[in-house]
Protein backbone atom coordinates (compact mmCIF):
# COMPACT_ATOMS: atom_id res chain seq x y z
CA UNK A 1 0.00 0.00 0.00
CA UNK A 2 1.46 3.37 -1.02
CA UNK A 3 2.01 6.19 1.47
CA UNK A 4 -0.59 8.35 -0.32
CA UNK A 5 -3.16 5.56 -0.11
CA UNK A 6 -2.46 5.04 3.58
CA UNK A 7 -2.80 8.78 4.23
CA UNK A 8 -6.14 8.85 2.36
CA UNK A 9 -7.43 5.89 4.36
CA UNK A 10 -6.24 7.42 7.63
CA UNK A 11 -8.12 10.60 6.77
CA UNK A 12 -11.26 8.61 5.97
CA UNK A 13 -10.98 6.74 9.28
CA UNK A 14 -10.79 10.06 11.14
CA UNK A 15 -13.94 11.30 9.38
CA UNK A 16 -15.78 8.05 10.03
CA UNK A 17 -14.83 8.19 13.70
CA UNK A 18 -16.22 11.73 13.92
CA UNK A 19 -19.56 10.64 12.47
CA UNK A 20 -20.18 7.17 13.90
CA UNK A 21 -21.11 8.22 17.43
CA UNK A 22 -23.36 11.14 16.46
CA UNK A 23 -26.88 10.47 17.76
CA UNK A 24 -28.72 10.49 14.42
CA UNK A 25 -26.07 8.25 12.85
CA UNK A 26 -26.39 5.75 15.69
CA UNK A 27 -30.20 5.70 15.37
CA UNK A 28 -30.01 5.07 11.63
CA UNK A 29 -27.39 2.35 12.05
CA UNK A 30 -29.63 0.50 14.49
CA UNK A 31 -32.60 0.91 12.16
CA UNK A 32 -30.58 -0.91 9.51
CA UNK A 33 -29.96 -3.78 11.91
CA UNK A 34 -33.72 -4.08 12.45
CA UNK A 35 -34.35 -4.28 8.71
CA UNK A 36 -32.03 -7.30 8.45
CA UNK A 37 -34.55 -9.24 10.59
CA UNK A 38 -31.85 -11.58 11.85
CA UNK A 39 -32.69 -14.44 14.17
CA UNK A 40 -30.21 -15.28 16.98
CA UNK A 41 -27.08 -16.88 15.58
CA UNK A 42 -27.91 -15.95 11.98
CA UNK A 43 -24.98 -15.28 9.70
CA UNK A 44 -24.56 -11.84 8.12
CA UNK A 45 -21.89 -10.21 5.99
CA UNK A 46 -21.06 -6.53 6.52
CA UNK A 47 -19.71 -5.42 3.14
CA UNK A 48 -17.39 -2.42 3.20
CA UNK A 49 -17.11 -2.83 6.96
CA UNK A 50 -14.48 -0.11 7.37
CA UNK A 51 -13.20 0.03 10.94
CA UNK A 52 -15.67 -2.63 12.03
CA UNK A 53 -18.09 -0.95 14.41
CA UNK A 54 -21.24 -2.33 12.73
CA UNK A 55 -19.76 -5.83 12.45
CA UNK A 56 -18.98 -5.78 16.17
CA UNK A 57 -22.42 -4.41 17.06
CA UNK A 58 -24.13 -7.09 15.00
CA UNK A 59 -22.15 -9.74 16.90
CA UNK A 60 -23.21 -8.10 20.17
CA UNK A 61 -26.81 -8.49 19.00
CA UNK A 62 -26.28 -12.25 18.60
CA UNK A 63 -25.49 -12.49 14.87
CA UNK A 64 -22.59 -14.41 13.36
CA UNK A 65 -21.22 -11.35 11.58
CA UNK A 66 -18.33 -11.22 9.13
CA UNK A 67 -16.85 -7.88 8.11
CA UNK A 68 -15.38 -7.60 4.61
CA UNK A 69 -13.38 -4.69 3.20
CA UNK A 70 -10.85 -4.32 0.35
CA UNK A 71 -8.64 -1.89 2.29
CA UNK A 72 -5.79 -3.44 4.28
CA UNK A 73 -5.56 -0.54 6.72
CA UNK A 74 -9.30 -0.64 7.39
CA UNK A 75 -9.18 -4.37 8.11
CA UNK A 76 -6.09 -3.97 10.34
CA UNK A 77 -7.83 -1.19 12.26
CA UNK A 78 -11.02 -3.23 12.62
CA UNK A 79 -9.11 -6.27 13.92
CA UNK A 80 -7.25 -4.11 16.44
CA UNK A 81 -10.38 -2.34 17.69
CA UNK A 82 -12.68 -5.37 17.79
CA UNK A 83 -10.51 -8.44 18.49
CA UNK A 84 -13.52 -10.68 19.08
CA UNK A 85 -15.04 -10.06 15.64
CA UNK A 86 -14.25 -11.69 12.30
CA UNK A 87 -12.87 -9.62 9.42
CA UNK A 88 -11.74 -10.67 5.94
CA UNK A 89 -10.18 -8.93 2.98
CA UNK A 90 -12.44 -8.87 -0.05
CA UNK A 91 -14.44 -6.72 -2.44
CA UNK A 92 -18.17 -6.25 -2.89
CA UNK A 93 -17.89 -7.77 -6.36
CA UNK A 94 -16.00 -10.85 -5.14
CA UNK A 95 -16.83 -11.79 -1.57
CA UNK A 96 -14.72 -14.40 0.27
CA UNK A 97 -17.80 -16.56 0.87
CA UNK A 98 -19.35 -19.63 -0.77
CA UNK A 99 -22.78 -19.48 -2.36
CA UNK A 100 -25.81 -19.21 -0.05
CA UNK A 101 -23.50 -18.74 2.95
CA UNK A 102 -25.31 -15.97 4.85
CA UNK A 103 -28.86 -15.00 5.70
CA UNK A 104 -28.10 -11.29 5.92
CA UNK A 105 -26.19 -8.82 3.76
CA UNK A 106 -25.42 -5.23 4.73
CA UNK A 107 -23.64 -2.60 2.61
CA UNK A 108 -23.36 0.86 4.15
CA UNK A 109 -22.20 3.70 1.90
CA UNK A 110 -20.51 1.30 -0.52
CA UNK A 111 -22.22 1.27 -3.92
CA UNK A 112 -21.42 4.89 -4.80
CA UNK A 113 -17.69 4.07 -4.92
CA UNK A 114 -18.14 1.06 -7.22
CA UNK A 115 -17.88 1.30 -11.01
CA UNK A 116 -20.49 -1.46 -11.41
CA UNK A 117 -23.04 -1.60 -8.56
CA UNK A 118 -25.05 -4.25 -10.42
CA UNK A 119 -22.10 -6.65 -10.15
CA UNK A 120 -22.06 -6.17 -6.37
CA UNK A 121 -25.77 -6.95 -6.13
CA UNK A 122 -25.33 -10.07 -8.26
CA UNK A 123 -22.68 -11.15 -5.77
CA UNK A 124 -25.04 -10.36 -2.88
CA UNK A 125 -27.67 -12.56 -4.51
CA UNK A 126 -25.08 -15.36 -4.80
CA UNK A 127 -24.02 -15.39 -1.13
CA UNK A 128 -27.51 -14.99 0.39
CA UNK A 129 -29.64 -17.96 1.29
CA UNK A 130 -33.17 -18.10 -0.13
CA UNK A 131 -35.25 -15.79 2.05
CA UNK A 132 -32.13 -13.91 3.13
CA UNK A 133 -32.34 -10.17 3.67
CA UNK A 134 -30.27 -7.41 2.08
CA UNK A 135 -30.01 -3.85 3.39
CA UNK A 136 -28.33 -1.07 1.42
CA UNK A 137 -27.57 2.37 2.80
CA UNK A 138 -26.18 5.36 0.96
CA UNK A 139 -26.23 9.08 0.51
CA UNK A 140 -27.30 10.95 -2.59
CA UNK A 141 -24.23 13.07 -3.27
CA UNK A 142 -26.05 15.35 -5.70
CA UNK A 143 -28.43 16.33 -2.89
CA UNK A 144 -25.85 17.21 -0.22
CA UNK A 145 -26.48 20.63 1.37
CA UNK A 146 -24.12 22.90 3.32
CA UNK A 147 -25.12 26.32 4.61
CA UNK A 148 -22.78 29.06 3.40
CA UNK A 149 -22.65 32.75 2.59
CA UNK A 150 -21.03 31.74 -0.73
CA UNK A 151 -23.76 29.72 -2.49
CA UNK A 152 -22.10 29.65 -5.91
CA UNK A 153 -18.82 28.51 -4.41
CA UNK A 154 -20.60 25.92 -2.29
CA UNK A 155 -22.40 24.62 -5.37
CA UNK A 156 -19.09 24.25 -7.24
CA UNK A 157 -17.40 22.46 -4.34
CA UNK A 158 -20.26 20.03 -3.78
CA UNK A 159 -20.62 19.34 -7.49
CA UNK A 160 -16.90 18.55 -7.60
CA UNK A 161 -17.34 16.15 -4.69
CA UNK A 162 -20.16 14.36 -6.49
CA UNK A 163 -18.25 14.25 -9.77
CA UNK A 164 -15.27 12.61 -8.02
CA UNK A 165 -17.34 9.48 -7.32
CA UNK A 166 -18.09 6.67 -9.78
CA UNK A 167 -21.82 6.62 -8.94
CA UNK A 168 -22.86 9.66 -6.86
CA UNK A 169 -26.60 9.13 -7.53
CA UNK A 170 -26.73 5.37 -7.01
CA UNK A 171 -28.75 5.59 -3.77
CA UNK A 172 -31.78 6.89 -5.64
CA UNK A 173 -31.47 3.82 -7.90
CA UNK A 174 -31.40 1.23 -5.10
CA UNK A 175 -34.97 0.07 -5.65
CA UNK A 176 -34.57 -0.57 -9.35
CA UNK A 177 -31.13 -2.12 -8.94
CA UNK A 178 -32.47 -4.58 -6.38
CA UNK A 179 -35.43 -5.48 -8.57
CA UNK A 180 -33.16 -5.94 -11.59
CA UNK A 181 -30.92 -8.23 -9.51
CA UNK A 182 -33.87 -10.51 -8.74
CA UNK A 183 -34.71 -9.39 -5.20
CA UNK A 184 -38.28 -9.18 -3.93
CA UNK A 185 -40.26 -7.20 -1.34
CA UNK A 186 -38.15 -4.13 -1.95
CA UNK A 187 -38.76 -1.15 0.34
CA UNK A 188 -36.98 2.20 0.51
CA UNK A 189 -36.82 4.67 3.39
CA UNK A 190 -35.49 8.23 3.23
CA UNK A 191 -33.65 9.78 6.16
CA UNK A 192 -31.92 13.15 6.21
CA UNK A 193 -28.90 13.48 8.47
CA UNK A 194 -28.44 16.94 9.99
CA UNK A 195 -24.90 17.59 11.19
CA UNK A 196 -24.03 20.71 13.17
CA UNK A 197 -21.16 19.56 15.39
CA UNK A 198 -17.62 20.81 14.78
CA UNK A 199 -16.49 17.18 14.51
CA UNK A 200 -17.86 17.20 10.97
CA UNK A 201 -15.58 20.06 9.93
CA UNK A 202 -12.81 17.72 8.64
CA UNK A 203 -15.32 16.21 6.20
CA UNK A 204 -16.34 19.66 4.98
CA UNK A 205 -12.69 20.72 4.62
CA UNK A 206 -11.97 17.57 2.62
CA UNK A 207 -14.66 18.54 0.11
CA UNK A 208 -12.92 21.87 -0.50
CA UNK A 209 -9.48 20.27 -0.79
CA UNK A 210 -10.77 17.81 -3.36
CA UNK A 211 -12.39 20.61 -5.38
CA UNK A 212 -9.12 22.56 -5.41
CA UNK A 213 -7.17 19.50 -6.53
CA UNK A 214 -9.71 18.88 -9.31
CA UNK A 215 -9.47 22.48 -10.48
CA UNK A 216 -13.14 23.11 -9.81
CA UNK A 217 -12.27 26.09 -7.60
CA UNK A 218 -9.04 28.01 -7.08
CA UNK A 219 -6.89 27.58 -4.00
CA UNK A 220 -7.92 31.07 -2.90
CA UNK A 221 -11.60 30.25 -3.32
CA UNK A 222 -11.19 27.01 -1.42
CA UNK A 223 -9.42 28.80 1.42
CA UNK A 224 -12.16 31.45 1.57
CA UNK A 225 -14.85 28.80 1.80
CA UNK A 226 -12.99 26.80 4.46
CA UNK A 227 -12.42 29.91 6.57
CA UNK A 228 -16.12 30.60 6.58
CA UNK A 229 -16.97 27.01 7.52
CA UNK A 230 -14.40 27.06 10.33
CA UNK A 231 -15.90 30.29 11.60
CA UNK A 232 -19.37 28.76 11.52
CA UNK A 233 -18.13 25.68 13.39
CA UNK A 234 -16.47 27.81 16.08
CA UNK A 235 -19.76 29.66 16.64
CA UNK A 236 -21.96 26.59 16.58
CA UNK A 237 -23.31 27.51 13.15
CA UNK A 238 -22.10 24.61 11.01
CA UNK A 239 -24.94 23.05 9.04
CA UNK A 240 -24.66 20.00 6.80
CA UNK A 241 -27.70 18.06 5.53
CA UNK A 242 -27.26 14.73 3.81
CA UNK A 243 -30.19 12.72 2.40
CA UNK A 244 -29.75 9.00 3.07
CA UNK A 245 -31.68 6.16 1.46
CA UNK A 246 -32.13 2.80 3.17
CA UNK A 247 -33.30 0.00 0.93
CA UNK A 248 -34.15 -3.51 2.04
CA UNK A 249 -35.26 -6.61 0.16
CA UNK A 250 -35.45 -10.38 0.26
CA UNK A 251 -33.74 -12.98 -1.91
CA UNK A 252 -36.41 -15.35 -3.27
Amino acid sequence: MSEDTMDATAGLIARLDAAETEASVVRLRHRRYELLELSPGASVVDVGCGTGRATAELRQRGAAAIGVDPDELMIATARRRWPGAEFRMGSAESLPLPGQAVSGYRADKVLHVLPDPAAALAEAHRVLTPGGRIVLVGQDWDALMIDSSHPDLTRAILRSQADSLPNPQVARAYRNLLLDAGFQDVTVEAHTGIFTESGFLPMVEAFAAKAVTAGSVTAEQGATWVREQRSRASRGRLFVALPMFVASARRP
